[in-house]
């Protein structure tokens, strides 16, 4: 079969074919690229794969795949000239040539050979063939030759694209070997079928289940690099079930597997927090492509099952579970190798203030809780009513649009509050400085708590967020505290 598609045609495949020829080597486009083509998808990762035209003998370095890509990236750099960047990773017998937007993977066809006790295999010199049965997917085993004689031939030994067609995940070999070699792949076939909306197929989605213990010898970065693919997805929540149905869940994240199921007292239960959760994040991605506040939707909740407690006259209580929440996560993204940044502090303030919003519509919204509020949130208030606007998930559609109703009302309040006070981001108008020149003091706790009250006083309306009024509190605070003026 020739693959007939303008792609195909690109003047960067031709080149390389010809440096290819010039070489006395058959390459190949092999993998995601190959795959998006069929499914009209855009891709800039391209893998090359070359092979030895004529076998010769392995046993020297000359023919093994470390000389076999990188010879045939070096003469792909030199051909495109001025501009191209190549690198050359000898330890993995790999090189990369980018030019411009173009990015390009060299390697040698091989074969590999794998021990129990860890995924890096032993590689060797391979056929195309052999290179091909060691791809992880059917779908992701697709190769096109780039040679002038051959070009644009498919090779497609798995039936990969009867699997494109069908929708389906599947290994090009038996998935226990598969999964047992490499249990990352365990992790890749639920994020391709999260990506793809494709299936399992059967004898895959089995083959996780019985190898799901394996995962444990997968690090943590290379597990979270997965989650975040499943995160970005345009439903996530296909990922996350697939993890709990397997079995992967509970090895690889604990605190929400614990989420799951409900409990039933006096004929009271409550809804199911895993599936809440998951239903969150998926309203979230309706909304944005912010991978943080995806994270944040995931983890909003998760203090429940440490706060879950039951009152005979309220029924099931959750009280303080955004609190709860926020001080499990930084531990939750140390346990996981996850930023200990910036990102892991936005996700904390989201979680933390998660209910404040709700609780405004529920009570009076008072131009003081708004202030409070546009303060604490800062910038991220947006991100902020995302979250709670997504955290709605109730079957009463009369409920929902009544929570969301009001939503608008306390967005509204908020445009008009930061319209007069300016109260987002907001320093107080008296820092700590002046307050110690005015007053003549050392610093001491009666600055902060000085300086606090101002800050106070501005956020609950009692002075306006202006220098002049926020002078005449500071000193009849001081007089209140017995400072010599």
């Amino acid at each position: 079969m020739v693959v007939e598609n303008r792609l195909i045609e690109l003047p960067i495949l031709h080149l390389i074919g010809e440096e290819a020829d010039r070489l006395h080597l058959d390459c190949y486009i092999i993998g995601g690229w190959v795959r998006d083509l069929f499914l009209h998808r855009e891709s800039k990762d391209m893998d090359i794969v070359a092979v030895r035209q004529e076998k010769k003998n392995t046993s020297g370095n000359q023919d093994l795949p470390v000389s076999i890509g990188i010879e045939l990236a070096q003469a792909v750099a030199n051909a495109l000239g001025k501009g191209a960047h190549l690198s050359i990773f000898r330890t993995y017998g790999t090189a990369q040539v980018k030019k411009n937007n173009t990015e390009l993977e060299f390697v040698g066809a091989r074969k590999e050979s794998y021990h129990s006790d860890s995924r890096n295999p032993v590689v060797e010199d391979g056929t195309l063939e052999e290179d091909q049965n060691r791809r992880d997917f059917t779908i992701n085993a697709l190769a096109i030759c780039l040679n002038k004689d051959r070009y644009g031939e498919l090779l497609d030994p798995f039936d990969g694209i009867s699997d494109l067609e069908q929708c389906t995940i599947r290994t090009p070999l038996d998935p226990d070997i598969t999964f047992s070699d490499d249990p990352l792949r365990m992790m890749r076939a639920i994020r391709f079928a999260t990506q793809l909306g494709f299936y399992l197929d059967r004898p895959t989605y089995d083959a996780i289940e019985r190898n799901k213990e394996r995962i444990k010898i997968i690090t943590k970065e290379r597990i979270v690099d997965e989650l975040n693919k499943i995160m970005l997805s345009r439903r996530p929540s296909v990922g996350w079930k697939l993890l709990d149905s397997t079995g992967l869940l509970p090895l690889i994240f604990p605190e929400l597997a614990a989420l799951k199921g409900v409990e039933t007292k006096e004929g009271r239960g409550h809804k199911d927090v895993f599936l809440h959760t998951l239903q969150v994040v998926d309203n979230v991605a309706d909304k944005s492509c912010n991978l943080w506040l995806r994270w944040a939707a995931l983890l909003h909740d998760i203090g429940k099952p440490k706060s879950k407690a039951w009152d005979p006259t309220a029924g099931w209580t959750f009280y303080n579970h955004n609190y709860l929440g926020a001080k499990m996560i930084p531990r939750i993204f140390r346990n996981m190798k996850m930023p200990q940044n910036e990102k892991m502090d936005y996700v904390v303030k989201m979680v933390d203030l998660h209910m404040r919003p709700i609780n405004l519509i529920e009570d009076t919204v008072t131009d003081s809780a708004v202030r409070r509020l546009l303060f604490e949130a800062g910038n991220d208030i947006e991100d902020l009513m995302i979250l709670c606007d997504a955290d709605i998930t109730s079957r009463n559609p009369d409920k929902v649009q009544r929570f969301h109703d009001n939503y608008q009302l306390v967005r509204q309040k908020m445009v008009e509050i930061e319209e007069k006070d300016r109260i987002r981001n907001f320093q107080p108008p008296v820092n700590g400085d002046e307050i110690m020149q005015r007053l003549h003091l050392e610093p001491c706790n009666t600055v902060g708590e000085i300086k606090s009250a101002i800050k106070d006083a501005i956020l609950d309306g009692i002075i306006p967020n202006e220098h002049e009024a926020a002078l005449k509190y500071m000193y009849e605070l001081a007089k209140q505290k017995g400072v010599a003026i």
